[in-house]
């Protein structure tokens, strides 16, 4: 299983290398003059000759160098693909593969087709982490993440005063009873006795009829006596003379 730092530079040498190629084709078209290459593209049937020689020297060229810093390399990597396409289709498709076959020069597609698979891939996001983009973006990063600790602490500071100048609540005090308040009134106990209540009545069964009937026949009896006792006997009417 391959690591990422032996990947980016893996990527980072075809880059270099595939550049390289990129730079001086574009420097050999430009060296020759943009007339002259244009020339020479009308001659293999190319359309727009002029312009697809000015836009193909200076791609090949800045392209070149951009791959090998790595600057812009989805853009970068598809102009360069969008050249080694247009060469392809109107130069080298019917040429063959090999540039060179049994010693004679064929013109083949060859180097056009694994320079445009290349400057693909590197357009894919293929180019590895060695980048200027990839600085650029995490210095981008860096500062983003810099800028967001503070704004995280300067809240942190600006809730803790606040919390400062907040007057602390004062716990609640629950007033004392005065003299002149009535007592609370309680609710009575289930296992008490009412006041209201007689105590020959508490705890009686409600079915229970016997007690009523003795108790009123006593209370009957006791309010007979205490009549017989303190009412004195009147004589009869007919024995107010005295007895000889």
């Amino acid at each position: 299983m391959r690591s990422r730092p032996f990947y980016d530079v893996v990527a980072a040498l075809a880059r270099l290398g595939v550049g390289i190629v990129f730079m001086a084709h574009g420097w050999q078209k430009i060296e020759a003059g943009i007339t002259a290459t244009g020339r020479t593209f009308d001659g293999l049937g190319v359309p727009l000759p002029t312009a697809a020689a000015v836009y193909s020297a200076f791609v090949e060229l800045l392209g070149g160098a951009a791959l090998i810093v790595g600057l812009g390399l989805p853009v970068t990597g598809a102009l360069l693909f969008l050249d080694m396409a247009g060469a392809f289709v109107f130069v080298h498709a019917d040429q063959g593969l090999f540039m060179v076959d049994e010693g004679a020069a064929r013109n083949g597609y060859e180097l056009v087709l694994a320079l445009g698979m290349a400057s693909l891939v590197f357009a894919a996001g293929g180019g590895g982490r060695l980048t200027l983009d990839q600085w650029v973006i995490g210095k981008r990063l860096r500062g983003a993440a810099a800028d967001d600790d503070e704004d995280d602490a300067a809240s942190f500071v600006e809730s803790l005063r606040q919390a400062e100048l907040k007057p602390p609540k004062k716990p609640r005090r629950t007033p004392k009873p005065r003299a002149s308040d009535p007592p609370a009134a309680t609710e009575p106990s289930a296992t008490e006795p009412s006041a209201t209540e007689p105590p020959a009545t508490q705890n009686k069964p409600a079915d229970d009829p016997g007690d009523d009937v003795l108790v009123a026949g006593r209370r009957k009896a006791s309010h007979r006596r205490r009549s017989s006792t303190t009412q004195p006997i009147k004589p009869p009417a007919g024995d107010d003379k005295t007895s000889p």
